[in-house]
């Protein structure tokens, strides 16, 4: 098996072609690398394929229903496409997927299969639900080479969804995706974020409980330590904690005026112009403050939000840096690569009651350490009966979650 730089790429034309490429790889017992455009290869586990097989070239809108909120694409069209396409038309993804091509050091843009794969979600998650939670159709290629169809292609179809959902967010390691249905929304008219500065993280996280829980509509809710503050224009080098509310501009200036009411309490509030709210909310979507260097290692941690000022201290004294999102329960942590660090990260937010995921480290760590929470023998087993009904000779993504699966 070869490095990934140095395998041979099949990239079909067309979803036959796709499904006659895995029965041939199949046949001859022949692992697969499952990508797009690779922009997410620094995720997970390396893994060990004797041959790339890429969507890029299963290409295009298959359906696009503006009054019905329903666009479908085939797996290899650039992510670019879809929301310039959707943005003519004062439309937008749900889940506001993020660009994490700085954050794992890759160029080339993005595949609407691959955030579908990734089940990448950005800030807006916190009101609006996963990437996973608004896909309502897929297409996919097995391991035996045969077409499956999951979901359909309209709201009011809910046979196969939970398919759907078990594909979204495996990381090709199920099934090859090549074409994908998702519920959208309509884009705000206005973005309006508010800001108190000089909170420390648990009052910081309160208030963004408060303001979570207010009727005001908040689509966005993050902690920015000073360091990262720092990373974004406009925000200054105190702490910032930040709320966003989207909507028409009237009722954005209304909600984020009330808003600034209810926070009294944590100090005075700052309402930013709409401008800065939006490179702010690019910026924390983006996660831009990480900014990781030459060997550190990049992880996503989730926990209770009630949870997350501890684990970022927690993860601060081993020697890592992060910021917390979604209210608190979401953390983007950057640090040296190296087991230690690892350990110390993982075992703190277990402890807690969290997940992690190993987003971006050197093969050598990446190959060697746990990339995700190892699941119970039980669940375990579950994860492998699928595994085997989904792709029973093991030739997608071997390795890619779990070694050995």
């Amino acid at each position: 098996m070869s490095a990934t730089a140095d395998l041979s790429v099949i990239a079909p034309a067309d979803e036959a072609a796709m499904a006659a490429a895995v029965a041939d790889a199949r046949a001859a017992r022949r692992p697969l690398l499952v990508q797009g455009f690779g922009s997410k290869s620094a995720m997970l586990r390396p893994v060990q394929a004797d041959a790339t097989l890429s969507t890029r070239n299963l290409t295009g809108v298959t359906l696009y229903s503006p009054r019905e909120l329903v666009i479908a694409a085939r797996a290899g069209t650039p992510l670019d496409e879809i929301e310039a396409l959707l943005h003519q038309n004062g439309q937008q993804l749900t889940s506001e997927p993020p660009d994490l091509s700085a954050l794992l050091g890759s160029a080339g843009g993005q595949s609407w299969g691959g955030i579908v794969a990734a089940n990448l979600s950005g800030p807006r998650r916190v009101a609006w639900g996963a990437t996973r939670d608004h896909v309502i159709g897929i297409r996919a290629i097995n391991g035996r080479g045969e077409v499956i169809r999951a979901g359909g292609r309209v709201l009011k179809n809910v046979t196969g969804l939970d398919l759907c959902k078990l594909i979204a967010g495996s990381h090709g390691t199920l099934g090859i995706m090549t074409d994908i249905t998702m519920k959208i929304l309509p884009a705000p008219a206005a973005t309006g974020a508010l800001i108190l500065r000089g909170l420390d993280a648990v009052h910081g996280v309160a208030a963004l409980s408060a303001g979570l829980g207010s009727p005001f509509g908040v689509s966005g809710a993050a902690f920015l330590p000073a360091w990262a503050a720092d990373g974004i224009p406009g925000l200054g080098s105190q702490t910032v904690t930040v709320l966003r509310i989207e909507e028409f501009p009237a009722s954005v200036a209304y909600r984020l005026e009330q808003l600034a009411g209810t926070l009294a309490r944590f100090g005075k509030s700052e309402i930013l112009d709409e401008r800065t709210a939006k490179r702010v909310w690019t910026a924390i979507r983006d996660v831009t403050p990480i900014r990781p260097g030459a060997g550190e290692a990049v992880w996503h941690l989730s926990t209770r939000p009630s949870r997350g000022p501890t684990l970022l201290a927690l993860i601060e004294a081993a020697g890592a840096r992060g910021f917390m999102d979604w209210g608190g329960g979401r953390i983007w942590a950057a640090g040296p690569a190296t087991p230690a660090l690892h350990d110390a990260i993982t075992h703190a937010v277990w402890d807690l009651g969290g997940t992690f995921t190993l987003m971006r480290a050197p093969d050598s760590l990446r190959a060697s350490v746990p990339v995700v929470p190892q699941e119970a023998p039980p669940l375990a087993g579950l994860t492998r009966r699928i595994k085997a009904a989904m792709d029973p000779d093991g030739i997608f993504n071997p390795g890619r979650i779990y070694a050995g699966l």
